[in-house]
């Protein structure tokens, strides 16, 4: 049987795991290796009582945006595949990072479909957190909250369409203060296409930031946050438009022909 590990998280974006005991003797390390690289991260694991193993991650060991997948290696031997135990992931609810070190740091752990524990990590500087969004039958609102930067009286956000070079962005004025934002998109405006939303906190001069949902303890939106698609008659023509979280959790707005 693998070895299988609970995960506890903390508010501060850190990673407790325990580890049911190998059974081998031996220094022994939980090992979390990028599933998209050859990066990987050992952690130490020490006794911890009840027969477990106990390793952390804290919030301020550098974890490359990405699937991270979690190994037991004992005594430089061959790593096995973690399984997940019970995941406490309740500090990640509604939470509310300071923004004060100028990024966001987020892990998730989850059970991949082959039924392995996986870490889903993000590393975003600045990030715009996605709020509520409003669907109207020809709009959609946007709003949400900015960490590690401030929308000033320049700041707006634009819509890009994806693979297509020649396409002119579309922009939307930005309203709010301190560190909350909200804009307005008009369906209508947008040729066939995914259009992907970013924000420009400190206008044109300041950072592009991509507008996502990342501060809950949801690994993967886009099969759980699903939002209605309407209908209308747009600039290009009929069209069926909607909004929705792409597989990084990023939101974009999708936009097709209708007959």
């Amino acid at each position: 049987m693998p070895p299988r590990a609970d995960c506890i998280a903390d508010s501060a974006g850190g990673l407790t795991f325990d580890v049911t005991e190998t059974g081998e003797p031996g220094d022994a390390f939980l090992v979390l290796r990028r599933r998209e690289g050859d990066e990987e991260v050992s952690l130490p694991l020490a006794p911890a009582g009840d027969g477990r193993l106990r390793a952390a991650l804290p919030s301020n060991v550098a974890l490359p945006e990405g699937r991270w997948d979690a190994y037991a290696r004992v005594a430089g031997g061959e790593p096995q595949r973690l399984v997940p135990g019970v995941n406490d992931l309740r500090s990640l609810v509604d939470r509310a990072p300071s923004g004060s070190l100028g990024h966001v740091a987020v892990r998730i752990p989850y059970a991949t479909k082959h039924g392995n524990l996986t870490v889903r990590s993000w590393l975003r500087a600045p990030h715009a957190e996605a709020g509520e969004l409003r669907i109207e039958k020809d709009e959609l609102t946007v709003a949400g909250r900015v960490y590690g930067s401030r929308p000033g009286p320049g700041a707006f956000a634009e819509l890009r369409v994806r693979r297509d070079a020649g396409a002119a962005p579309v922009r939307a004025e930005v309203t709010g203060g301190q560190s909350e934002f909200a804009f307005t998109v008009a369906y209508g405006t947008l040729a066939p296409g995914v259009w992907d939303l970013w924000l420009y906190p400190a206008g044109e001069a300041g950072p592009r930031v991509r507008i996502a949902r990342l501060l809950d303890d949801i690994a993967d939106k886009k099969p759980i946050f699903t939002y209605p698609r309407t209908a209308l008659e747009g600039e290009h023509g009929p069209v069926r438009a909607g909004p929705y979280y792409t597989q990084n959790n990023d939101l974009s707005v999708t936009v097709t022909a209708a007959d």
